[in-house]
């Protein structure tokens, strides 16, 4: 999952499942297009949303080290 902010919403925090991720586009607002068909535009560009992705990503295939 990865935190980003909805434009012009009055609640903008969202959660989105970065794993339902089909495309982000640049519009020029981010655009996140959802597998599920939904839409979501956001506050964070393309680059941003790349980054928070690849940052889940790499979390979830970590080994865990626990003590």
């Amino acid at each position: 999952m990865i935190k980003v902010s909805r434009l012009r919403a009055h609640e903008p925090e969202l959660v989105v499942n970065a794993e339902l991720i089909e495309t982000v586009e640049a519009t020029p607002d981010t655009v996140i297009t959802l597998t599920t068909g939904h839409k979501v535009i956001v506050q964070e560009s393309v680059d941003a949303v790349i980054k928070l992705v690849v940052a889940y990503k790499r979390s979830i295939h970590t080994p865990f080290k626990g003590e």
